[in-house]
């Protein structure tokens, strides 16, 4: 598995577009999108298992409910699964708690972007695995949680500030709160 301080692959993955899924079709749903497409952000990449789970929504809710936060943070949050496009699309038209998601969702259907990171599990999915990446391209933060455990979106957030904060952050430390001095202690 790719670490911290590694460049993040360059990738290039249909996605599926954020907004109303209600009122997107295969004419207008999907966009290509790679490394490049947010070039100068940061980026939230997250994995999740499979669409048309249990778990899986509620981490793709949570994420899309803090987007406005990682946008405000120049930050894109970006979700992806091996599910190709079409089925991204079908299960954000047909779960009501997913019609708006506000970001886009990538299909790795062919698993490169996955087995590159080396978070292709033994049942060929992929592991719920989170990446922040800096604006170099840098890996700067990997959580990887057990299938059966979902990720707290605000926590992802509140350790994207204390990368981007750049002092020496504190256990708990919060956008706001003083970091560590090295000269006072």
């Amino acid at each position: 598995m790719l670490t911290i301080g590694d460049r993040f692959p360059e990738f290039n993955l249909t996605a599926v577009a954020g907004g109303d899924a209600t009122k997107l079709d295969v004419l207008n749903a999907f966009s290509s999108v790679t490394n490049e497409t947010y070039k100068g952000k940061w980026k939230v990449v997250f994995f999740y298992p499979k669409d048309f789970t249990f778990i899986c929504p509620t981490e793709l809710v949570g994420f899309s409910d803090l987007d406005s936060e990682f946008k405000s943070r120049n930050t894109q949050v970006l979700g992806a699964s091996v599910d190709n496009e079409f089925v991204h699309l079908a299960w954000r038209q047909n779960n009501k708690s997913l019609n708006n998601i506000a970001y886009p969702m990538l299909s790795d259907i062919k698993k490169e972007l996955s087995l590159e990171l080396g978070i292709v599990n033994d049942s060929g999915v992929t592991d719920r695995a989170l990446f922040i990446v800096d604006t170099d391209d840098v890996i700067r933060f990997i959580m990887v949680t057990d299938m059966s455990v979902g990720r707290n979106p605000q926590e992802v957030l509140r350790i994207l500030d204390a990368l981007q904060n750049g002092g020496l952050c504190p256990c708990n430390w919060n956008k706001g709160q003083e970091t560590i001095d090295l000269k006072k202690v």
